[in-house]
């Protein structure tokens, strides 16, 4: 089976240096093109030489919430959650796990959109499937960002001047 241009490039890459650590990259291309099982067996490689990155972490817990491997997953995304709480792609990754637990227990509640992209903190609305303390924890997030946002604009005049 011939893959893309972009998952044979990174798979050259990591067979001249297999210390690279590209094998995050080569996982999230493999899980974007729904070959899950492949990404999560790259990232439990990889992770192996370097088990901080973060990045690598949240692809594989995306996968395993896809692959339904819902246990798995949790654990991996609450480990990126303890060292950086604010990382939104894992957030929004509990909320999809959280969501499809809910929504196989309790049929009365609709499958949970995913967070809105930018909207003032004050319009969001909770989902189903998050639960309060990832709801603040979005609404929080949001909140300083549209006040660094503005800060930015304000200043941006005074850079003219």
């Amino acid at each position: 089976m011939s893959d893309n241009p972009r998952i044979e490039d990174l798979r050259r890459r990591l067979r001249e240096d297999p210390a690279s650590i590209a094998f995050a990259q080569l996982a999230e291309e493999l899980r974007r093109a729904g070959r899950l099982e492949e990404a999560v067996a790259v990232c439990h490689t990889g992770l192996a030489g370097y088990p901080a990155y973060i990045s690598a972490r949240v692809t594989m817990g995306r996968a395993l919430v896809a692959l339904d491997r819902l246990d798995e997953a949790e654990r991996e995304l609450e480990l990126v959650r303890g060292s950086a709480p604010d990382n939104l792609a894992a957030i929004r990754a509990l909320a999809e796990l959280r969501a499809r637990r809910h929504g196989s227990s309790a049929q009365a509640e609709p499958a949970a959109a995913p967070v809105p992209s930018p909207a003032p903190a004050s319009t969001v609305e909770r989902r189903p499937g998050v639960d309060a303390f990832d709801y603040i924890r979005i609404v929080r997030t949001l909140a300083a960002l549209e006040s660094l946002l503005a800060a930015v604009h304000a200043s941006r005049p005074e850079r003219r001047a």
